[in-house]
C-alpha cells in the first residue's frame, strides 16, 4: 500500500463558521472562481466527486463518485501554510504564529544586520513580492542591502539579486534569521526571495527556499518513519516540516514539476508515503486575485491528475486536499479562513462515501495512521473504518 497526498494549496471551499473573525466572510476560493470564471471545466474532478462536495459552477454532481468526498474544517488558529500541513499531519495549534503588519522591531532588524554583516535593510513592512522588487530592486543593486518585508502570513522574507547576494549568501541570511526569530518572535517561515534581471524589469528567478519553524511535537510523518516507511516530501513539504519525518526531499520550482515529480516517486523507488504541495494556485494567482489563472491552474491539474490516476496501483490511496482557501475573488490578497476539500481514491476506497464535514484536517492524518497500523496521532478521529473495503469485506480492486 502507497498512500499519496496532494495538497492544492490556497483551494479552499467554503468560510469557516468563525471567518468573519479572519474578515473573511463570504470566501469561497472553489465556488467564487468557478462563477466569477464562467465555470471550470475538470473532468476528472469531476468524476471523483468534487462537484459532490459544494455546488461548483461546471462541475457537476456525479450520481456515482468515484472517491469518498467531504470537505475539513481547520481546528487550528490561523490560516497559514504551516499551520494547515501541521495539521493535516495531526497537531493543532492553539497559538498563532506572530503577525508584523508595521514591520519588524528595531531589535530584530539590529540583530539580523549585525549577524549577517549588513549596514541595515531596506522597506522592512509589508508587501507584495513583485510590487517589493519593482520598487527596491534597483537601491538593492546599489547598495546591496536585502530586502526585508512581510505579509499577512507569519513571514519574515528577504528578497535579493541573484548577481548581488548569490543563493548560497541569501540562504546563509535565512538562517541567521531563523535562529534570530524564536521565543516571542517564533515567525512561522522565513522565507529566501531571490529575483533577477535589470531596473524596470526585475523578476522573481527560481530558488526559493522556506526556513520553517520545527513541529513541536512528532508528526504523521515523523512516526510513519519511525515504523519503518519511505517518506517523500515534494514542493514545499520538506520546508513547511523543517526537514523532518521525511526519507527524501524534492524541491520544485512549479505545479508542473510537482506533477511530473510526484509522477516519478509513484513509478521510480518504493516510497510509502508521498506528499505533495502543489504551490502555484496560491502564491501565483490566488494572492494576485488572479481568477482566469487560478481557473487556468485548476484545469492543467486536472490533467496532470488524469496522468497519475493512471498511474495508480491496485492498493494505491490517493487523497487530494488543501491548507486553506486563498479566494482570488475578494479584495485582499491574504489566505482566507476556509473549509478545505476533501477526496479519497483507490483500489481499497469504497466510492462515493460522503464523508461530511470533518472538524479538524487532523482527521485525514489519523486516518492514514490508522491505514498503516501505525501509532496514533494526538489529534483526529479516523474515518477508515468508512471507506476501507477491508472493513466492508470487498475485495480490494479497481
Amino acid at each position: 500500500m502507497r498512500v499519496i497526498v496532494i495538497v492544492l494549496d490556497g483551494v479552499g471551499i467554503g468560510a469557516l463558521p468563525d471567518a468573519a473573525l479572519y474578515n473573511d466572510a463570504g470566501a469561497n476560493t472553489l465556488v467564487n472562481c468557478a462563477q466569477a470564471a464562467g465555470g471550470l471545466y475538470l473532468p476528472n474532478l469531476e468524476r471523483l466527486g468534487l462537484g459532490n462536495i459544494a455546488q461548483i459552477q461546471g462541475v457537476k454532481k456525479v450520481p456515482h463518485a468515484l472517491a469518498a468526498f467531504g470537505k475539513m474544517a481547520e481546528a487550528s488558529v490561523g490560516k497559514d501554510t504551516i499551520t494547515g500541513h501541521w495539521e493535516i499531519a495531526g497537531l493543532k495549534l492553539t497559538q498563532s504564529f506572530p503577525l508584523y503588519p508595521d514591520g519588524f522591531p528595531p531589535q530584530i532588524i539590529e540583530a539580523f544586520t549585525q549577524a549577517v554583516g549588513k549596514k541595515g535593510v531596506l522597506w522592512n513592512k509589508t508587501a507584495s513580492g513583485t510590487d517589493i522588487i519593482r520598487d527596491w530592486g534597483e537601491e538593492h543593486f546599489k547598495t546591496g542591502l536585502p530586502i526585508v518585508y512581510t505579509s499577512a502570513d507569519s513571514v519574515f522574507q528577504i528578497a535579493a539579486h541573484i548577481e548581488v547576494t548569490p543563493l548560497d549568501e541569501l540562504y546563509a541570511m535565512c538562517r541567521a534569521a531563523r535562529n534570530i526569530l524564536t521565543g516571542e518572535y517564533r515567525i512561522g517561515r522565513v522565507i529566501a526571495r531571490p529575483f533577477g534581471g535589470f531596473p524596470g524589469a526585475f523578476e522573481r528567478v527560481p530558488g526559493r527556499m522556506d526556513f520553517a519553524v520545527p513541529p513541536p511535537e512528532p508528526t504523521l510523518l515523523d512516526k510513519l518513519q519511525a515504523a519503518g516507511h519511505v517518506t517523500v516530501g515534494i514542493g514545499k513539504i520538506g520546508d513547511i516540516f523543517a526537514n523532518t519525518g521525511l526519507t527524501q526531499i524534492i524541491h520544485t520550482n512549479d505545479n508542473r514539476e510537482g506533477i511530473e515529480q510526484t509522477l516519478a516517486a509513484l513509478d521510480g523507488f518504493s516510497a510509502d508515503f508521498i506528499f505533495t504541495n502543489l504551490v502555484d494556485l496560491d502564491t501565483l494567482y490566488g494572492h494576485r486575485n488572479d481568477v482566469a489563472g487560478f481557473a487556468q491552474a485548476l484545469s492543467d491539474f486536472d490533467q496532470g491528475l488524469g496522468r497519475i490516476l493512471a498511474a495508480l496501483e491496485r492498493e494505491d490511496i490517493l487523497v487530494i486536499t488543501a491548507d486553506h482557501g486563498c479566494d482570488p475573488t475578494t479584495p485582499g490578497t491574504d489566505h482566507t479562513r476556509e473549509h478545505v476539500p476533501l477526496l479519497v481514491f483507490g483500489g481499497m476506497i469504497i466510492g462515493g462515501v460522503n464523508l461530511g464535514t470533518r472538524q479538524t484536517y487532523s482527521d485525514l492524518g489519523q486516518t492514514i495512521a490508522e491505514a498503516f497500523k501505525i501509532d496514533k496521532l494526538p489529534n483526529g478521529e479516523s474515518f477508515w473504518p468508512q471507506i476501507s473495503k477491508g472493513y466492508q469485506g470487498v475485495q480490494s480492486w479497481f
